[in-house]
């Protein structure tokens, strides 16, 4: 076709005279040749390798070059990989491989699924532990990889140098520096891998004066104190929830990224009531937080009141003469009734119950540790210490100190961004430009990276060689899955030439595990799994506790003195589920990731309680027919902005009003307010890092109202459910037990000749019915109980379906075009149950207006639920019955089928989907400038997955179930000749298969025995809107929580 092709010519061109010149101009336009001949036919290039693999990477991975030379007609058309095809490498079927994200903020072991040599999407090690699993953050730094702004290669001031000059000019420095004993500090994120620390020790033997120095961006340096001081280890104490009665949570967010987080997979597990028995846990908090949100009980309470409730709790179990404390204020009549009522549930619980906190100061979080000694908790797992925070607040600022008096002569930061993350950042920047010698590595130009001498363009984790010990004894192996798409290397590739090794990391690695970590096992093995387990570093609790614990102060002093100027607020700095501490803020996957809380998407804000808000002139009167205020004529969401004030710092920051706010206390997430190294699209939000004075997230602020508006783009827009209990089915433990499953799961009924029939019986269907039992027939099963709202189901789906970004003005407007959202709701009143029983009890008009209106604005303390929806595949589908053209319909196995080149986008199916799951095209979004992200650019186009098409303007689109994927398991069974094997569909389906918790549970009902038929068939399970009528195959199962009576 491209022979026949004719373009437009000037008169020059067309003129005989100048043919030649134009010929040879022509020729040489767009690219050279790639010397494929010579990389195939030189034996010292493929025929010495040991591993194919390795060459296919070396050789033949994808690199931006490869895949500008398959956008455009150049001298080689195909691509390198089908040149030269490894036996691993099959077009068309996908290739996983074992490796581990460490990030210095998140950490877990995952697996990579590899399309023709690309990365393409980030998925679960089910071989790992649970603790260790990804999040959102995680399944979007695949996209991380194919990132535009990334360094292409190193830079010296600025400008782009060789590996060589950087090589010979940073060693001659470092040699010069050493000799005139200047030190040189390695200020790098807490790696957590032992063959890095035994790398950096071999670098401060050449070089006598280094020394190394961890930065972890958000501090856990008070839990890290603590543990220190009380068992010798810098480290922090594991938690294992699964067996725990009560959990009784003082300000730690475990849920979130307290600690590091992943402590959801063993909180979840105590959380099913299925056996009658379940966990109750209990939350004090600031801050509304995930872990406030799934709690049993929730109370908002100040810091200072936070800190009490942790001493009386000790006070209780150890005496008041152990502890002498002054303070200015104490605990209220109805606190002190929930703190007596709680020291009695965890007596009673005894080694079932566990006490955490996320004070950070050192005094409080030994409380917290000798009190789970006491009870002997059996949640507390000291033994198992976490190893990926190691930050020592004091360390750095006694650095600081020294680099402005001149004592410091060269520092290479490596992981870290100080100059966007540190509140004193003038006088960090003032002293970094001061040095002799300033290297940084990173992948960006970032704000840290465009101030030092030299930058060393890193390699992205994906394309490195690494190892980690994230829990003591419990290793991990990362490998490169794809050739370095620039001219990059890893931070420790050139600790081995500043070391004078001419060893690679890679080797390195190999021979540290073999001598000191593999203790006779298999490399490869460990390899091929991505972990492995040292037993013999592993010892009990009790022998740890015994052999490493370190006798503390008889008596405990404390002072609590509470601020009496009023005008102050307790800021409380958090990081943001989608965003983290702000490294990925160039991901438009997180950018466009909405808040499981406040639903809100590319902004960050100050969260204030309603109250708090009137008080201080910040809230929004509600709009009217002839007024916009709060919300605009398209729904889209208002706040005011607000003016923060810290000593002499002022932010000025967007009001976001938030229900179970404490009063008397604002939030402000981290991440926000970056400025260098990303696109001017995701410049979005503030720096909260500004107000993170001595790594305290706890600050005392001044608050100035404005007559400025801010437009947020929200997801939702409704907070509450009005009492319509059908929709979130929930209940009591004791009510669970002790009534008919009619008292709390009823079955809707529909009147058929005047006699309630329930809507499941084939004689009220609309359509006749057939035999679903022969084949296959898929459903997802979501549990209410599991579902914490963390949402990296919304990522995976994202990854594996191609769902396009729309940026902030299009979600504003209801645009977005997520297959898979998490309804968050809030209750009116105290909680659900009292909201169901006040719609229930409203009679007449006047009633009517008056409740209905209350039951729109949530309670100052609400009850929280979330809800996974997409599309519910329903047998009875309303939007096949309306589309005009057949483009979607239903298929044999259960899945609602979607054709694409069929639709015309009438937006019938949309308007009669009761379920409001359909998404619209409005534009094209790639290849679009007007939609300036990852589909916008040949690099950021290597993510999509292959075996979904990227739909186009015009046309209407959903979830799928990932009919993709349950059609590859299906041919492969019969291309192997064999039935599918049983749980084979089990994890093909994205969302299900990114659930960490096991909320999410995917199958085939008519496998016998299958997890999915029994979920199916449990009593808690119910339909969303049964009395609809639809017959969804997505079952949830009602929840349930461990509610006290009131007295």
């Amino acid at each position: 076709m491209s022979k026949n092709k004719k373009y437009w010519k000037n008169l020059a061109e067309l003129s005989s005279e100048n043919k030649k010149a134009f010929e040879k101009l022509r020729n040489d336009e767009f690219t050279q040749e790639i010397p494929v001949d010579e990389i195939l036919t030189d034996p010292n290039n493929l025929e010495n390798s040991n591993t194919s693999r390795r060459d296919f990477l070396k050789y033949i991975g994808f690199s931006t070059a490869a895949a500008t030379l398959a956008a455009c007609e150049g001298p080689v058309v195909k691509s390198i990989p089908y040149v030269v095809q490894p036996k691993e490498i099959i077009p068309g079927i996908a290739n996983f491989y074992a490796t581990t994200i460490a990030n210095g903020y998140d950490y877990a072991n995952i697996l990579i699924k590899n399309r023709e040599g690309r990365p393409i999407k980030v998925e679960k090690n089910s071989l790992a532990d649970n603790s260790m699993s990804a999040n959102a953050r995680v399944y979007a730094s695949v996209l991380d990889l194919y990132d535009n702004t990334r360094l292409a290669q190193p830079m010296k001031e600025n400008l782009p140098i060789s590996w060589f000059t950087f090589e010979y000019e940073t060693l001659s420095e470092l040699q010069r520096l050493s000799k005139e004993k200047k030190e040189i500090v390695l200020l790098t994120q807490t790696f957590a891998s032992p063959s890095t620390e035994s790398l950096i020790e071999k670098f401060k033997d050449k070089f006598k004066s280094a020394s190394h120095i961890t930065y972890d961006s958000i501090s856990e340096s008070g839990a890290l104190d603590a543990f220190e001081a009380r068992y010798g280890i810098r480290g922090l104490s594991n938690y294992d929830f699964s067996n725990s009665k009560i959990i009784i949570s003082i300000g730690a967010d475990f849920l979130g990224d307290w600690q590091g987080g992943g402590f959801d997979c063993s909180y979840v597990k105590g959380r099913i009531p299925d056996s009658g028995i379940m966990s109750r846990h209990i939350q004090f908090e600031s801050n509304m937080t995930l872990s406030g949100a799934n709690a049993d009980l929730r109370v908002p309470l100040k810091i200072n009141e936070q800190k009490l409730v942790l001493i009386e709790i000790y006070k209780s179990l150890f005496g008041s003469n152990k502890v002498k404390f002054e303070s200015n204020i104490q605990l209220s009549k109805k606190l002190k009734n929930i703190v007596d009522a709680t020291i009695k549930e965890l007596k009673s619980a005894k080694s079932g119950a566990v006490v955490i906190t996320g004070i950070q100061h050192k005094d409080y979080q030994l409380l917290a540790l000798e009190i789970n000694e006491k009870i002997k908790s059996i949640a507390f797992k000291p033994n198992e210490t976490i190893l990926t925070r190691s930050f020592k607040n004091k360390a750095f600022d006694d650095l600081i100190v020294r680099m402005n008096e001149g004592k410091v002569g060269a520092v290479i930061c490596a992981g870290i961004n100080p100059v966007y993350s540190l509140a004193d950042s003038k006088s960090f920047i003032k002293a970094y430009k001061n040095l002799e010698l300033s290297i940084c590595f990173s992948q960006k130009n970032d704000e840290t990276a465009s101030l030092s001498k030299y930058v060393a363009a890193s390699n992205h984790y994906l394309e490195s060689w690494c190892d980690y010990e994230f829990k003591t004894g419990e290793y991990s192996l990362a490998q490169p899955v794809i050739k370095t798409l620039f001219n990059t290397k890893q931070f420790q590739d050139l600790l081995l030439v500043w070391a004078g090794s001419k060893s690679s990391y890679h080797d390195f690695i190999k021979a540290n595990w073999k001598k000191n970590i593999l203790e006779n096992e298999n490399w490869n093995q460990s390899l091929h799994d991505g972990i492995f387990d040292r037993k013999s570093k592993k010892i009990s609790k009790r022998n740890f506790i015994s052999q490493n614990r370190i006798s503390s102060k008889s008596l405990k002093y404390f002072e609590i003195i509470q601020d009496t100027n009023n005008n102050k607020l307790e800021l409380n700095l958090y990081p943001k589920t989608g965003m983290g501490d702000g490294q990925q803020a160039n991901n438009p996957w997180l950018q466009e990731f909405p808040d499981p809380l406040t639903r809100a998407t590319w902004d960050n804000y100050l969260t204030i309680s309603e109250s708090d808000a009137k008080n201080l002139n910040l809230l929004l009167d509600p709009s009217t027919f002839f007024k916009q205020s709060s919300n605009d004529a398209n729904g889209g969401l208002n706040g005011k902005y607000a003016v923060i004030k810290l000593n002499s710092k002022t932010i000025k920051v967007p009001v976001m009003i938030q229900p179970g706010q404490a009063k008397g206390t604002v939030g402000l997430s981290f991440g926000y307010g970056r400025s260098k190294g990303l696109k001017e699209e995701m410049m979005t939000g503030v720096n909260a890092f500004n107000f993170y004075e001595n790594f305290n997230p706890l600050q005392l602020i001044e608050i100035e109202a404005t007559n400025e508006i801010h437009e947020f783009a929200c997801m939702q827009l409704q907070n509450t459910l009005m009492g319509r209990g059908d929709i979130i089915k929930e209940t009591t433990l004791e009510v669970f037990n002790s009534k008919n499953i009619d008292a709390w799961n009823k079955q809707a009924v529909v009147s058929l000749n005047h006699i309630e029939t329930p809507v499941s019986s084939p004689d009220v269907d609309l359509w006749q019915e057939f035999d679903r039992s022969i084949g296959h027939h898929f459903n997802l099963s979501i549990d209410l109980n599991a579902c914490t709202g963390c949402g990296a189901c919304v990522i995976a789906c994202h990854a594996e379906n191609n769902v396009p970004v729309v940026g902030k003005s299009e979600v504003r407007k209801s645009r977005d075009m997520h297959w898979l959202r998490i309804d968050r709701y809030y209750s009116s009143e105290n909680s659900f149950e009292e909201d169901d029983n006040k719609k229930d009890n409203i009679s007449g008009l006047e009633s009517s207006l008056t409740s209905f209106g209350e039951l729109e604005k949530p309670s100052d303390n609400p009850q929280v639920a979330f809800q996974p929806i997409m599309c519910q595949h329903c047998n009875h589908a309303p939007c096949e019955t309306v589309c005009p053209v057949a483009a979607t319909s239903h298929g044999r196995q259960g899945q609602n089928h979607m054709a694409y080149n069929r639709c015309v986008g009438t937006r019938y199916c949309a308007n009669n989907c009761p379920y409001k799951v359909r998404r619209f095209n409005w534009f094209l979004y790639n290849g679009n400038d007007e939609f300036d992200y990852h589909m916008n650019n040949d690099l950021g186009r290597m993510v999509i997955n292959p075996d979904v098409t990227v739909r186009s303007r015009g046309v209407m689109e959903k979830c799928s179930f990932c009919i993709q994927n349950t059609q590859a398991v299906i041919l492969k069974a019969k291309l192997e000749g064999r039935p599918v094997a049983a749980g084979e569909f089990n994890d093909t389906c994205a969302c299900a298969s990114a659930c960490s918790t096991g909320a999410m549970r995917f199958g085939d009902i008519n496998e016998e025995g299958s997890k999915i038929a029994e979920l199916k068939n449990n009593k808690r399970a119910y339909h969303l809107l049964d009395a609809v009528g639809t017959k969804p195959n997505v079952v949830y199962q009602v929840k349930v929580r461990n509610t006290k009576e009131k007295s």
